[in-house]
């Protein structure tokens, strides 16, 4: 399927961070999907300090974020995603395969390889847990959804904010009620203006989400099937 993307003339103005604790409804920040601005990265980041909600582009869907490490974030998100903290499904996007060792008990050598071959990329590995996951609103969650996009302007955040981020993808319940994924930034920022901080625009994103493989021992199992082919890397 082909994406559709924006062309960018981007003007070279400062943009001085406001807090964005009395921000009334959504700032839409425009960010080049592959030559980031850094002033614009900081403000994202400082949002996401304050406690901030941010919608951002990823390499497959566009996604809800949050601060990891900051409850009240959390909280918010769920109430969002209209779920109950101990429903919410643990996943964060990482910068890259540093932070497993930190985040989740030890992976075996073959599961390993697999996700070295296969991040950055559209996946979403489903491990066990360690001790220094946070607790999500007072539930500690015993698997972790590992996500390392092949998308510089999360990646970017994350080395800026100096933890992962929180993520759940951006969807939408048409008439039919059927599910799909919001592509269009613009769109987002009407639907949710009065929900989230920021809506970062890079472009039109693509309505197919990661692939997620649950990790058991040696063992990989497909959740869900999605943009990335795992059979590629086996």
């Amino acid at each position: 399927m082909k994406l559709q993307t924006k062309s960018y003339k981007l003007k070279a103005e400062k943009i001085v961070p406001l807090p964005f604790k009395i921000y009334a409804m959504a700032q839409i920040i425009k960010i080049h999907p592959d030559n980031p601005q850094t002033n614009r990265l900081e403000q994202v980041v400082e949002c996401l300090r304050d406690g901030g909600i941010i919608i951002y582009p990823t390499d497959t869907v566009y996604g809800f974020g949050c601060n990891l490490y900051d409850q009240r974030a959390i909280e918010r998100l769920c109430r969002i995603k209209s779920v109950k903290p101990e429903k919410m499904h643990l996943s964060f996007i990482c910068a890259d395969l540093s932070d497993l060792s930190l985040y989740t008990k030890v992976i075996t050598s073959p599961v390993f390889r697999v996700m070295k071959k296969t991040l950055p990329g559209a996946f979403t590995f489903i491990l066990e847990s360690s001790k220094n996951v946070p607790k999500i609103v007072g539930e500690k969650k015993k698997e972790v959804g590992i996500r390392v996009p092949n998308h510089k302007v999360p990646i970017e955040i994350v080395k800026l904010l100096g933890n992962p981020i929180l993520t759940t993808s951006v969807k939408d319940d048409n008439e039919d009620g059927i599910t799909e994924y919001m592509t269009d930034p613009e769109l987002m920022a009407e639907k949710y203006e009065h929900s989230v901080d920021i809506v970062i625009d890079s472009g039109y994103g693509g309505n197919l989400a990661s692939t997620v493989v649950y990790c058991v021992d040696d063992s990989l199992e497909v959740l869900r099937e999605g943009a990335g082919d795992l059979s590629l890397y086996l």
